[in-house]
């Protein structure tokens, strides 16, 4: 038995959902945000509590049921509060600022780099060293703060690089003589 897909989704206050066929929709404060769920669960809605039930005893109606529990719930997150990531940028001369729909990355390289940021997310830069990206889908935010870092990942040695705010870096030591 799924422990997650047993919970229902509360829906807060200012929030709807609704059920056509096997696509929930959400519609909240920051937007709207829609799910397909595949045909091995049934979500139903009952006032301000959405539940999710798996259609027989298959393994991939069990997985199914608690992902498909958890997509919903991140649905009801992203139009009420939203989510966010944030990065730190280490390194001497390493900075962001926004210029406009583009961030603009000095990350020690011979050029530039300039992010184009995709519709759906919105990326501040309140200091050089540090990159909010905020939105309402949790894959695009992670996706996009991905790809930021992979311009220039954290490295072991001096921890140069732009990291997650919480990620710890594990420090090598350098060469001795």
């Amino acid at each position: 038995m799924s422990r997650i897909g047993k919970k229902p989704v509360d829906l807060p206050s200012g929030v709807e959902a609704s059920v056509s066929g096997q696509t929930v929709s959400v519609k909240g404060p920051k937007g709207q945000r829609s799910f397909t769920a595949t045909d091995d669960v049934t979500i139903k809605v009952d006032g301000n509590v959405v539940t999710v039930e798996p259609r027989g005893k298959s393994k991939r109606a069990l997985q199914q049921w608690g992902m498909s529990r958890t997509m919903v719930a991140n649905l009801v997150t992203g139009v009420t509060d939203g989510f966010k990531k944030e990065l730190e940028i280490n390194g001497v001369g390493y900075r962001a600022q926004m210029q406009g729909n583009i961030l603009k990355l000095n990350l020690g390289l011979s050029h530039d780099v300039n992010f184009e940021v995709p519709e759906g997310v919105t990326v501040t830069a309140p200091k050089q060293t540090e990159i909010v990206v905020e939105g309402a889908d949790e894959q695009l935010v992670g996706q996009v703060a991905a790809n930021i870092r992979a311009w220039r990942k954290p490295e072991p040695y001096k921890g140069k690089g732009i990291k997650y705010k919480d990620e710890y870096i594990f420090r090598k030591e350098g060469k001795k003589k």
